[in-house]
Parts: C-alpha cells; structure tokens; sequence
C-alpha cells in the first residue's frame, strides 16, 4: 500500500470517527469533554475500535464497512469506548480473569448506553439482552463491572454462556489496555497514574455537568449518573486512616540514621572496639497506641463480613511498624447497648480474640451508648492518649450531638448503608465488600506460597 492511499484510508476512517462524535456531543452535551479526550489513531491490528486511554485506534476497513451498514453502531461503539474509559475499566482489572473482567465491563457498559435515550445512539435491544439486564438488576441495584464480574465468578459460569454473551456484548479491543501490575504492592506506572487522574477529572466533570445543567433533559440518563456516583464516591484509604491514630513519641530502639559511619568505624579502627560516636537509643515513630474499634450487632451484615473486616483491621496493625510493644486497643460489640468489651495489649490477644470472634446482640440501633461508654473509660484513666474510634455499622440509628475529644470514623459497606445523618464532625469510610474479600484471599495466597504450597482460586 502506498503511502498516498495510507493516506486516504486514515482520512476517511479519521472523518467517520469525528462525525460519530458531533453527533453524540450534539445530543448529549455533557460528554463533550469525554469525547475529544481521544485522539484517533489508524491501526489494523486493532479489533475494530480499541482505547488505551489516551487514543481511539481504529481499523478503518471495520469503520467503512460499519458505515455502510448502519451508522448508530459507529456511534454506540465510539461511546462505548468513551465509557470504558470513564469508569476506568481499563485501571480495574487487578488480580481479576481478564475474560470474565472484559465481559462485565462490556455489559456494565452498554446497559448504560442502552439506558440513554437519545435518537443518534438508539438501538432495539433483543431479547436475549433484554433477560441478560433484567436478570442482573434484579440482584445488583447498580450494574458496575466489579458487582457484575463478582456475581459471574460466583455462579461459576459455564463455557458455553461465556461465549454466548461475549458474542452479544464485545464491542471493542480490550488487547491496548494497560497491563495490571504484577503484584498488589507494586505502585502503578507513572503512565497509569496519569491515565487514572485524567479520567478521574473527566468523570467528576461530566457528574457534575448531568447533576446540573442536563437534569431537565433527563433522557434516561439515570443509569449513567448512577454509575458515575458509584465510580466517583470518595473513598478513603483504610490503611492511611489507621495511620490517623498514629502517636509520634520516643521508642527504645537504635536509630540507625542518627550518626556519621564514617567517625563509627574510624573509632573502632583507632581504638579497637571503642567506636568514637554511639548511635543514638531512642527514634521519634508513629505508631499506634490507643483506640477504639465498634461493632455494630444490630446491622444486616453477615457476621462473616464482620468478621473479614476485623481480620482486615488486625493485619494492618499487625505490620511491624504499627504497633507499639505496649497498646491498648477495646473491641466494643453494640446495639441499644454495649454488649461485649474486649480489651487488647498485644498481637498475641488479637489473634486470639479474632479466632473465637462470635457476634452477640442484634437489638435495635443507637450509637449514643457506644459513645458514652468509651468516655466512662477516659474518665476513669482507662484510655490516655486515646486518638479515635472506628464504628463499623450500616448507619441506620441515633447518632450523638456532640463531637468527641478524638478522631470518629463510621464505617460503610457499599452495599447497603445510609450516610444521611451522620455529624459533619465524623469521617465516613466507604468500604467494597469486594475490595475485603480480595484482600483477604491475596494474604491467605502470600501464606500459602510462602508455606510453599498451591492456592487454587
């Protein structure tokens, strides 16, 4: 092929994709900054249309004769692209089976795009898709990839139906998205990280934007700002809040930055075994001394779940650097009223506490006796440097007035919580019941591998 073709061939693929998104920005002007974040790029190695965030590669052969066919299909592809990049589907993948991963986000996707009603994106859905999404909404309240890939592991998929629905819902080439870090702990690329911020922003803009000013025009644009509230919710760092409670004092161990090698081994060198300068026995650390941790008893979570997310907290304090040699952690199980009362001063007891875990209580829901509890201990010289307390509960009950003299947490599952009511005064976390199911079972994988033994998922 000559260069003047290549030429041509780029144009009139390059031509079809900037019609596609006039006519998309024109019936839907709050994806106008989502859909000129792509730039279009000629590649016919590509499956038809593909993004890795930053381009829109295209096939221009499957373009034309697309075209030719039917120009909505251009336009729902070109979309569907944009949203995978919106929800950062492409930054999610994670320790997930990239096939099962791939298909939730396609279906999360086109129920959303099927849900808009806008006459340049219509398309008659067929019955097969119609029982697909009906059958999902029925047990997800909000369709997002993670919910959908969850429920597909669960009900352990047959090969058959995989293909099936891969059949109905591929639209794009999942190959050009970026490859997931290896392990957990690696950081993200540089790149990635880019990717996610610029995404994140178009995401938050474009929320705003359907929360505003596109609120009269309401053309089934529920499902999107559904999705774009799940995807955008704050969500705060667990590990990063437990370094909260940190209190910087003075720990007997050597410093090992505090002095000058250079005179160290002089000394010892000059004088035998008489070094000249002595590092120093004491290090200013964080470390977590003190604080509270509530069980809500009366919510509708499993105490399975509680007991995950306990398991959760207990290895996050159990890193080496969390924990003081000396702490003093109470485990509080409430309803109407403080039901249990476990006192914690060492890893040995919370190991132990957490393999005899048992919920008791399952009366109704007030937060206040909790409270005045935890200041009845304060009173009595039980707790010193106290620094916060975390409420595992579904917020559903009678919070206190006033603010506590330390840093109060309420903690969310995703699943089914309600935030209305809680103090300007308290944080709120938001945890994935997925995120803690997937953190467990990746320590309970480092366990086994460094037993040297197989863990099969």
């Amino acid at each position: 092929m000559s260069i003047e073709i290549s030429q041509k061939i780029d144009a009139v693929g390059k031509q079809i994709l900037s019609g596609a998104r006039n006519e998309l920005y024109l019936n839907m002007r709050f994806l106008d900054l989502a859909l000129s974040s792509l730039n279009f790029v000629m590649n016919t190695n590509t499956y038809g249309l593909g993004t890795d965030g930053f381009n829109l590669y295209f096939d221009p052969q499957y373009l034309v004769d697309l075209y030719r066919i039917d120009r909505i299909k251009i336009n729902r592809a070109y979309l569907h692209n944009v949203f995978h990049c919106v929800f950062r589907h492409l930054l999610k993948q994670g320790r997930r089976e990239k096939r099962l991963w791939d298909l939730a986000c396609d279906i999360a996707t086109e129920h959303v795009i099927d849900g808009l009603n806008h006459r340049s994106i219509r398309y008659p859905r067929n019955a097969f898709r119609a029982n697909c999404y009906g059958t999902l909404e029925k047990k997800l309240k909000v369709l997002t990839a993670e919910k959908i890939y969850k429920l597909f592991v669960e009900e352990e998929l047959q090969e058959y139906k995989i293909r099936k629905l891969e059949k109905e819902f591929r639209i794009d080439d999942h190959s050009l998205w970026p490859k997931p870090p290896e392990n957990d702990n690696q950081p993200p690329s540089s790149a990635m990280q880019q990717l996610n911020d610029k995404w994140q922003e178009i995401s938050e803009k474009m929320q705003t934007e359907l929360e505003t000013f596109s609120k009269e025009a309401s053309n089934g644009e529920g499902e999107l700002a559904d999705e774009l509230a799940v995807e955008n919710r704050e969500r705060y760092d667990y590990k990063a809040f437990l370094r909260k409670f940190a209190v910087l004092r003075e720990e007997m161990q050597v410093d090992m930055d505090s002095f000058d090698y250079v005179f160290y081994n002089y000394g010892l060198t000059l004088y035998g075994n008489m070094p000249l300068i002595e590092p120093q026995e004491f290090k200013e650390v964080h470390k977590i001394e003190e604080f509270v941790i509530v069980i809500d008893t009366s919510m509708s979570c499993s105490g399975e779940l509680v007991k995950t997310f306990l398991e959760q907290t207990y290895h996050i304090l159990a890193e080496t650097e969390s924990f003081f040699r000396k702490i003093h952690i109470r485990i509080l199980q409430c309803d109407e009223k403080v039901q249990s009362d476990v006192k914690i001063t060492c890893q040995e007891e919370l190991k132990e506490y957490m393999e005899n875990f048992q919920v008791i209580g399952n009366g109704g829901t007030d937060f206040r006796p909790a409270f005045e509890y935890v200041q009845g201990l304060i009173d009595h010289k039980e707790f010193i440097h106290l620094k916060g307390m975390l409420y595992f509960t579904d917020g559903y009950g009678y919070y206190p007035r006033r603010k506590p003299p330390y840093d109060i947490a309420f903690v969310f599952m995703e699943e089914d919580y309600s935030d209305v009511a809680v103090p300007p005064w308290a944080m709120k976390l938001i945890i994935e019941k997925e995120a803690l199911e997937e953190e467990t079972a990746l320590r309970l994988d480092y366990e086994l591998i460094e037993q040297g033994m197989k863990y099969e998922y």
